[in-house]
């Protein structure tokens, strides 16, 4: 069997953020003290004079990000997510949602699989926080390739984008070259016996779910849904109507996330029985990233679990 390739997605982030360096003068990129881990040190080497480390400021950062977007500039403001939407929401809220400025938010080490650095920094609110923010994009990718074409459709958009990466290297299952559209999810395998939608590093664990229940006869269709807002209505609809079930999966609090997003609109719009998997209104804890992802059930063994539960075999 041929070794599967990984890469977290904060390399694809990175890579992107040197790509588009090349192309367009009008991007700048500011780090707090984190360009070693939020690999924006990429870009600090390429152009040193377009790189600028605000140092353990974050909220500074992000008002920082605001007056060079008000100039002209197309700024990616980056440190991991637990800082960037936590400690800078109001910044990001007021002085980059408020005004409606074209900042790029890349946070970098979001969710459960920081793993050893503990629930000070296993930030599982992110999404709910940046979701609140009137016309906030909120994307997240579920591989290195992925992300670094998110990265590039991020500075195509007018206007502000939060986009949150993982710190552990993941499988790589996209192709170089693939096309990332902000509000479209993507089908990776069909089914209509239920549908699984995931973002993140939870796809690949539901493609081997997948895998796996297609051998106990259950044909899962399942989603990588990367954009959170604006959520893609017409495939959740489209899976709703012909799978009759759905399941969700993201390294995420079950609260404010992929998950509430897409009971909110199935409620009002095609009442439909869905089951959230995710981080049940906990903190995490400190171990290996792999370990702590397995005790809050977040694996492809536990979607496979859930799945016949939820089927009733």
């Amino acid at each position: 069997m041929a070794e599967i390739k990984k890469m977290a997605t904060r390399e694809g982030y990175g890579k992107a953020l040197v790509e588009l360096g090349k192309e367009h003068e009008d991007i700048v990129v500011l780090d707090a003290d984190l360009a070693g881990s939020t690999k924006t040190g990429m870009f600090g080497k390429a152009y040193p004079d377009r790189h600028f480390n605000c140092g353990i400021a974050e909220a500074d950062m992000m008002c920082v990000a605001a007056g060079l977007a008000a100039s002209g500039m197309t700024p990616f403001a980056s440190s991991f997510a637990m800082f960037a939407s936590g400690r800078a929401y109001e910044q990001i809220r007021n002085s980059i949602g408020y005004t409606r400025l074209n900042v790029k938010i890349g946070a970098s080490h979001g969710g459960l699989s920081v793993g050893e650095d503990g629930a000070s920094h296993q930030c599982c609110e992110d999404f709910a926080l940046m979701r609140s923010i009137p016309g906030m994009v909120v994307i997240c990718p579920a591989d290195g390739v992925e992300a670094e074409a998110a990265t590039k459709a991020a500075y195509e958009y007018k206007g502000p984008v939060y986009l949150r990466m993982g710190r552990l290297a993941v499988p790589v299952f996209h192709e170089e070259g693939f096309t990332f559209q902000i509000g479209k999810g993507e089908v990776m395998r069909d089914g209509t016996d239920i549908a699984i939608i995931a973002n993140g590093l939870m796809v690949y664990e539901a493609v081997q779910a997948g895998e796996k229940l297609a051998e106990m006869g259950i044909n899962a269709r399942i989603i990588n849904m990367s954009t959170i807002k604006p959520l893609d209505e017409e495939m959740v609809l489209k899976a709703a109507k012909e799978c009759g079930k759905i399941i969700t999966c993201e390294e995420h609090s079950v609260i404010g996330g992929l998950g509430e997003a897409v009971c909110s609109f199935l409620s009002e719009t095609y009442p439909t029985p869905v089951k959230r998997i995710g981080v049940n209104d906990e903190f995490g804890f400190s171990g290996p990233a792999y370990e702590v992802l397995r005790e809050f059930g977040l694996c492809a063994d536990n979607i496979v679990k859930v799945t016949k539960e939820f089927l009733g075999k």
